[in-house]
């Protein structure tokens, strides 16, 4: 397959990759207690966390049709908006609206990424099928089809380091959302080759948006223009659009010879429902997962030293490599979106104020001079035993350590916190709080009587399941 001359034009078979990509879409069953239940509370939680976006101008200004009046009176409908637009459209809003306060859940590997940016496709679908009497999907299927998205983009982001050639990791969004898209609109496996294909011939994003001195806000609305991409795609690929067999492997020209250095795209695991069993929920912190830990260890230690922060010498926070890699910044900060991924900027706040939230990104607060202060003091090193944790499947380990030294050579205890609140070894404390954090975000945005109701829809996994699309969705009606 991959040998085949590039003057040759007869047309390889598929790339195993596309195959078992298909297979696993079409075939699964995903019927695991566990990662139902997990899907569940990633539904919430995703939906809770783009109702909060909705108090944002820098979002709010991006959702809706692209042009004025472009609605679409059987349209997929926005949660907590009243827009009724084109699925395409549609599914970039609520990928959009997700994604906006870097809150919802989040996978680390290689890669890594926030694989429920994937609902926007799958639930603008879902919905728009509903409304135009294309098909009876219940709110099952959209939890089926979460969880298999969950697994495609999650296990290509274990071994497969897109990041480390300059490439975005919402490049896996487009493919787990070409695939499960192209299956919830009756897709048979030629379409959905035809549509994981091309989007891998897409390419991906460069993540210089994410990156001094370029961060900027595309970074929050990236996942939900993959999101709609991979939609496009998946319903370009119902109209019998033609794919590209050889997409990753062909010499030359494929996706691993122009964008991946040569090498073989493959999975490390079977396509099961691994990573929805495992996914890392941003229950307590909108920050960059890298520093979630950091901010608890911070958040611990504002109390005793709330009133000593002019007598700090200096701060070191431990880190694993990725963290220095990624959020260890130093200089002026320029936006929310250079702030929400700067560790020093994370660990600022909670030491000054006990706490972290979105507000804490914005320019007003950022004015505070304490901030750049405590920046400027701070030491930020790789800790080998966090990245070894961090890269172990069976711990997948985030850790920080935060401690502070006084002037008069005092210090506070060096605080060490090896898995954030949201990590699965810490699912007894944090599905709780997942659900509080989730009924707040409802009565943020609704009155009490509709934000009951959409509590009570979720709250049973039998019930919730049974739901169809459109009937769930319209709780969510502004």
């Amino acid at each position: 397959m991959t040998n085949m001359g590039t003057r040759n034009t007869q047309r390889p078979a598929p790339d195993d990759l596309l195959n078992e990509i298909a297979n696993y879409v079409l075939a699964f069953e995903a019927d695991s207690d566990l990662a139902r239940k997990t899907a569940r509370h990633c539904l919430m939680d995703t939906l809770g966390c783009g109702l909060l976006a909705l108090h944002y101008p820098a979002c709010t200004k991006l959702l809706g049709p692209i042009v004025d009046g472009a609605q679409l009176s059987n349209g997929a409908r926005v949660p907590g908006t009243n827009y009724s637009l084109d699925p395409v459209m549609a599914a970039f809003n609520i990928g959009t609206m997700v994604r906006w306060l870097d809150f919802n859940d989040t996978w680390l590997g290689a890669e890594w990424g926030h694989p429920s940016d994937n609902l926007g496709g799958i639930l603008a679908v879902a919905d728009y099928l509903n409304r135009n009497n294309k098909s009876s999907l219940m709110m099952s299927d959209v939890l089926t089809a979460m969880i298999k998205a969950h697994e495609i983009q999650g296990v290509l982001a274990l071994n497969n380091s897109f990041n480390r050639v300059g490439l975005d990791h919402v490049l896996l969004v487009r493919i787990a959302t070409a695939a499960v898209v192209t299956q919830l609109l009756g897709g048979n496996k030629e379409q959905i080759i035809n549509a994981v294909s091309n989007a891998w011939i897409d390419g991906g994003a460069l993540r210089t948006y994410r990156h001094a001195p370029n961060t900027g806000s595309r970074k929050s609305w990236a996942a939900g223009d993959a999101t709609s991409r991979g939609t496009l795609l998946g319903l370009m690929s119902l109209k019998n659009e033609m794919g590209y067999p050889s997409a990753l492997t062909a010499k030359h020209w494929g996706f691993q010879d122009v964008l991946f250095k040569k090498k073989t795209i493959a999975l490390e695991r079977k396509l099961g429902s691994y990573v929805m069993e495992n996914i890392l929920f941003k229950i307590s912190f909108p920050a960059e997962f890298h520093a979630q830990t950091a901010v608890e260890a911070a958040i611990s230690l504002h109390p005793s030293l709330k009133d000593r922060l002019k007598e700090i010498e200096r701060i070191e926070i431990q880190t694993q490599e990725a963290g220095v890699r990624i959020i260890d910044k130093t200089g002026p900060l320029m936006n929310p979106a250079d702030r929400d991924h700067c560790i020093q900027y994370m660990v600022a706040i909670p030491l000054i104020h006990g706490r972290l939230t979105a507000n804490d990104y914005e320019d007003k607060v950022a004015e505070d001079p304490e901030i750049d202060v405590l920046r400027e003091k701070m030491q930020v090193t790789e800790n080998k035993s966090f990245s070894i944790d961090y890269m172990d499947p069976e711990k997948r380990a985030i850790g920080n350590s935060v401690q502070v030294f006084f002037n008069d050579g005092s210090k506070t205890e060096r605080l060490a916190i090896d898995y954030p609140v949201g990590h699965r070894r810490r699912r007894e404390e944090g599905f709780p709080l997942l659900i509080k954090k989730f009924e707040n975000s409802l009565l943020d945005h609704f009155d009490p009587q509709q934000a009951e109701k959409i509590n009570k829809a979720c709250s049973e996994q039998q019930k919730l399941e049974s739901i169809m699309v459109k009937d769930f969705v319209d709780l969510w009606v502004k």
